[in-house]
């Protein structure tokens, strides 16, 4: 089986009536992009829970999966017209063969090294040091695979901080990645909590993965009103939570409450012009500051006055 795939340039104002009007004409799937991406002319889009944004690349490239039997010249044409576009637009056909995509998506993901004893190994890979702490990960629906910025500025910091017998809140814990490194680092008991209840249950796949003791490694799915651990007294001593700034700032007294007097926080998923905004609401009840950057994505460290 084959299909052809089909990829034409416009801008915002008609990208979204393009892809439309070729579902319309039979495409099996269709996706917007920056047409700039990899380029100087590439146009960084940021949106976050709460706020509404419909912005779209001023330059996108709209790309079409059809069936190989489609007639590619008259479905642009047609698109085209029902997208009221000014001229038609010039576009490009690639084909695309069948193949074993399970495997085509597992060549993606290779070994990442964290630390001089820290690795993420995806499950299909071989161990490449015996020697030190392995975190066997299967990337799945849940966010955490080691490869984001944000995610490896949160294990660099878990490597150099844990001592040993800490009790960890990984908040928004996604793929587990975070609790589950944090055990393996030595900490005595951790606790995930998501809003997914896919991500909870990749974390327990994941712990289980690992050979997690059940009793030291925990998840839970919860909301943002509910509260981060059991009682009503601050309960751990290390906590981190990588998200996005705005959810970041909405659990800071959450957050606040979950961690004991002397306690440590770390916070990612933040881009470098936010990291200000997010301190100002945690310098209420935390000394922190910017600790370190990797490509953009800031890493907040305080500890809770």
């Amino acid at each position: 089986m084959a299909w052809i795939s089909l990829a034409i340039e416009t801008d915002s104002a008609h990208a979204e009536a393009l892809g439309d009007a070729l579902l319309e004409l039979g495409a099996l799937s269709t996706d917007i992009h920056d047409a700039g991406s990899g380029t100087d002319r590439e146009q960084c889009l940021f949106d976050e829970p709460g706020e509404l944004s419909e912005k779209i690349w001023f330059a996108s490239e709209l790309t079409a999966l059809f069936n190989e039997d489609v007639d590619i010249t008259s479905t642009v044409q047609a698109a085209a017209s029902a997208a009221q576009l000014p001229c038609q637009p010039s576009y490009r056909v690639t084909h695309v063969e069948e193949q074993d995509w399970v495997r085509m998506t597992q060549s993606q993901f290779a070994p990442i090294r964290i630390s001089s004893r820290l690795w993420i190994v995806p499950s299909w890979h071989q161990i490449p040091d015996t020697t030190a702490v392995n975190l066997i990960l299967d990337p799945g629906l849940a966010f955490g695979t080691g490869s984001h910025p944000s995610t490896q500025l949160c294990l660099g910091w878990l490597d150099e901080t844990l001592r040993g017998g800490e009790d960890v809140l990984d908040y928004g814990c996604g793929s587990g990645i975070l609790a589950i490194a944090a055990l393996k680092l030595g900490a005595g008991h951790v606790v995930g909590i998501d809003i997914d209840p896919q991500a909870v249950a990749a974390s327990r796949a994941n712990a289980a993965l690992n050979q997690c003791d059940e009793t030291k490694a925990e998840f839970f799915e919860t909301h943002v009103a509910d509260r981060a651990g059991p009682g009503n007294g601050a309960w751990v001593d290390v906590v981190v939570a990588n998200i996005l700034a705005n959810p970041l700032i909405v659990l800071a007294p959450l957050l606040m409450r979950a961690t004991r007097k002397g306690g440590q926080i770390a916070l990612s998923g933040i881009l470098m012009e936010q990291a200000e905004d997010v301190m100002q609401i945690y310098r209420q009840w935390f000394d922190i500051r910017i600790t370190r950057e990797q490509a953009g994505w800031a890493l907040l460290t305080g500890t809770r006055k």
